[in-house]
């Protein structure tokens, strides 16, 4: 089992990673996808952990269906037990986001997962995701 420092959801069965430092849009991000039908996994930490061939993603159990929201506090929402991992995004600022970028990928747990870097703050971050998480592949 490996935790790390992030928030996960779930877009129609493609667990999704956001990694970024406190601050950087996680939580924010993530509430944007959920209101677009995403649903919630684990907001602050994500344990990570093999299940043959896959990694999983759930929430530790203190964290459980609840997300922090900035200027209302910790509240709960409705959230998936665990999710099979299919990407990460790296929160950067909108100068570090290259306009062409070259493939890469992360190994976590021993299994690669693409991964992509956006400014989460940008009106199309959630439209970007999306559309990165439909070319990961089918669940």
């Amino acid at each position: 089992m490996l935790l790390v420092h992030g928030t996960c959801v779930d877009l129609d069965g493609r667990g999704i990673l956001l990694r970024g430092p406190s601050g950087s849009g996680k939580s924010d991000l993530a509430l944007r996808l959920i209101d677009g039908g995403a649903k919630l996994v684990a907001d602050d930490q994500v344990e990570l952990r093999r299940d043959g061939g896959r990694v999983l993603a759930r929430a530790p159990i203190t964290l459980s269906g609840r997300i922090e929201i900035r200027g209302l506090g910790i509240v709960s929402l409705p959230y998936v037990t665990d999710t099979a991992l299919y990407g990460i995004v790296d929160l950067v600022a909108p100068e570090a986001v290259e306009r062409m970028p070259e493939p890469r990928k992360v190994a976590l747990l021993d299994a690669e997962f693409p991964v992509v870097s956006l400014a989460p703050f940008e009106a199309s971050a959630a439209a970007k995701l999306r559309r990165f998480a439909g070319l990961i592949g089918a669940p």
